[in-house]
């Protein structure tokens, strides 16, 4: 074997890109869960609308509160593979800890828990991937986006099921099962990505890879480059703009049922049939986003995905009980899932490899915020003014986003994984 081809490296297989999206989709399985229970929970804890909203305010909280603290544990301990199998079980437990809860409190903490444990994953997950497949990082992070929509597509057929045979008390308990599965294949399977290593040939352009690594962990030097990362423009502007299209996205998700069987009458098996339309288009979307910004540059495919959600958010809203009303709810299910991923490899190419971790807990902390505020912010126009308001401020919303990425500085606005 002649010495230039022992130095190539072998083709990647896709095997730990399908495993860590799995796993995704079950960090996803359960909060979807949770919204089926929470009516059968709240009717036999006998909590009022106002204590479920802040039931979910309170785990979306925890969310923003923990991403960036568990974005310096891992850059902290780099043994990321045994973070994300940490993190399954900690989302998966809290809901064996609430088959026992006869209370409002005890409740509050253990979505607390779950918020936590689930915001533990994306810091993990999402530099792995990209480092590791550093010339497909869009493709590889939609695929890892499409984990999280099977989660949620399948929870709640999921969750239904069981709820025929089961207590929702012994559901809880029944549910942590595929959590603890999915947590051991990741510890025996991807505990080599504990190091973290490069591969072969990848350079960062912006930051030395190695920088930080084997030097022991340095508080003073972390909070400085925690500073630059707050002052860097470009991710900043990445990472608000994200913030925004979560915004609209969480305020699809929590009203598109009530304003489908409030105002359109659909019965509840019309309204899970566009839940699922919405879910199966961005499945589509992802990859096929993914690629082609590997291909043509992040910010033309989102800004081009904003705009055409925003535009489908009033047509899905102006085309009432008709036909194309589903049509619509696809197409924003496609162009607004479709962004997800492509942000998510903006943001890592933006942020040294060293904090790669951090860099992605401080996105979801803004993305945890943003969520937190929609549903707020959609119940208030709507009782103020009219749900379709409401449904026009979050086709504003999508519009807002794009404007922000628009001021992205062009010398990086279309940086792909070189």
């Amino acid at each position: 074997m002649s010495a230039t081809a022992a130095t190539i490296s072998p083709p990647r297989t896709f095997r730990d890109v399908w495993l860590i999206s799995a796993g995704h989709g079950l960090t996803h399985w359960y909060p979807a869960t949770f919204y089926v229970l929470l009516p059968l929970i709240g009717k036999e804890l006998g909590l009022s609308y106002t204590q479920i909203g802040f039931l979910m305010s309170a785990q979306h909280l925890a969310g923003a509160l923990s991403s960036l603290p568990g974005g310096m544990l891992v850059d902290a301990i780099g043994k990321n593979g045994y973070m994300m199998a940490a993190s399954l079980f900690w989302v998966g437990m809290p809901y064996a800890l609430m088959s026992l809860t006869n209370s409002m409190w005890m409740l509050v903490l253990c979505v607390m828990l779950i918020g936590i444990g689930n915001n533990l994953w994306h810091p993990a997950a999402i530099p792995t991937l990209a480092h590791r497949y550093p010339q497909r990082k869009g493709l590889v992070l939609s695929f890892h986006g499409m984990g999280g929509n099977v989660g949620e597509a399948l929870a709640p057929l999921a969750a239904g099921t069981l709820l025929a045979w089961f207590t929702w008390r012994e559901m809880v308990v029944i549910n942590i099962v595929p959590g603890l599965v999915m947590a051991t294949l990741i510890l025996v399977m991807v505990g080599a990505l504990a190091k973290n290593r490069a591969p072969d040939g990848e350079k960062d352009k912006r930051n030395d890879v190695n920088a930080g690594r084997g030097q022991g962990w340095d508080m003073r030097r972390y909070l400085q480059d925690l500073l630059g990362l707050l002052r860097d423009r470009t991710l900043m502007l990445i990472c608000v703009s994200a913030g925004f299209r979560t915004l609209t996205q969480v305020g699809l998700l929590v009203f598109l049922p009530v304003y489908l069987a409030y105002e359109q009458g659909y019965s509840p098996i019309a309204v899970g049939v566009c839940m699922t339309v919405l879910q199966v288009a961005g499945m589509i979307a992802g990859p096929i986003a993914g690629h082609l910004s590997d291909k043509v540059g992040r910010k033309k495919v989102i800004m081009s995905s904003m705009l055409v959600s925003g535009l489908m958010i009033i047509g899905m809203v102006l085309a009432g009980q008709s036909f194309a009303f589903i049509v619509f709810v696809a197409l924003v299910g496609f162009f607004l899932y479709a962004m997800r991923p492509v942000m998510q490899a903006w943001a890592v190419e933006n942020t040294p490899r060293r904090l790669a971790g951090t860099g992605v807990g401080l996105q979801f902390t803004i993305l945890a915020i943003g969520g937190s505020i929609a549903p707020a912010t959609f119940g208030i126009i709507a009782d103020t003014w009219s749900v379709y308001a409401a449904f026009y401020f979050l086709a504003g919303t999508i519009i807002l986003a794009n404007l922000l990425v628009m001021l992205v500085p062009p010398a990086r606005a279309d940086a792909t994984a070189a």
